[in-house]
């Protein structure tokens, strides 16, 4: 019985792994829309949101049912309520990925991004892929060490959402409000998606140590 009950949680980690990367995929398409105003591929990344949220839905599922059954407690316990938070950050990533989509899609065929701010969101959709990789690999392998990397690499978001609004303040923007709207929306798409990314590896942290990482 004990064992069967470990595989099934095995299975969930390797559902979270696989949304890791549905939502890697999401933001790298979403990121190459935004850039190239390239309306189908924003579409694809739109549409096929319903299987990262398919995903989640089996998640929440197999957890409602493992908790039903089961009971767990202790350690057990915490890795079910782990693997629910860990998908719904993941679920939510891939809500932001849509949400730089729509703006694509929206301005098309005009691009939504200026010539001087482009440099600054393929930094942040790099670094955006870069996290969700790496909190894919800590969720799979429970890695404390990577986990607590993520924080490194989150700082560096945080320093190009500030050059964003560098950019648009600057007395050289001659773009007007409406693109202004647009690059601020972006960047916080990107600062929340990296935001979500480092909860799930805090949340590897927490489940390996029962501590949360300071």
């Amino acid at each position: 019985m004990r064992d069967a009950y470990h595989e099934e949680l095995d299975v969930l980690t390797g559902k979270l792994v696989e949304m890791t990367r549905l939502v890697r995929s999401a933001i790298s398409r979403a990121t190459t829309a935004i850039l190239d105003a390239d309306l189908q591929l924003a579409e694809s990344v739109i549409s096929r949101d319903e299987e990262v949220n398919a995903v989640f839905a089996d998640i929440e599922s197999s957890i409602f049912e493992l908790m039903a059954r089961q009971q767990p407690v202790a350690v057990d316990l915490r890795m079910v309520i782990t693997a629910l938070r860990m998908g719904t950050d993941l679920e939510r990533m891939g809500d932001l990925a849509v949400h730089v989509a729509k703006i694509a899609r929206l301005r098309h065929p005009d691009s939504a991004i200026p010539a001087e701010t482009r440099s600054t969101i393929v930094e942040m959709g790099q670094i955006a892929e870069n996290l969700v990789t790496k909190a894919g690999s800590c969720v799979a392998s429970r890695d404390v060490d990577s986990a607590l990397e993520l924080e490194q690499d989150d700082d560096a978001m945080d320093r190009l959402h500030r050059r964003l609004f560098r950019n648009i303040l600057s007395k050289d923007w001659e773009h007007g409000v409406e693109p202004a709207i647009d690059i601020t929306l972006i960047g916080r798409y990107y600062e929340r998606y990296a935001d979500h990314a480092v909860r799930v590896a805090g949340d590897v942290v927490y489940l390996v140590t029962g501590a949360r990482p300071s």
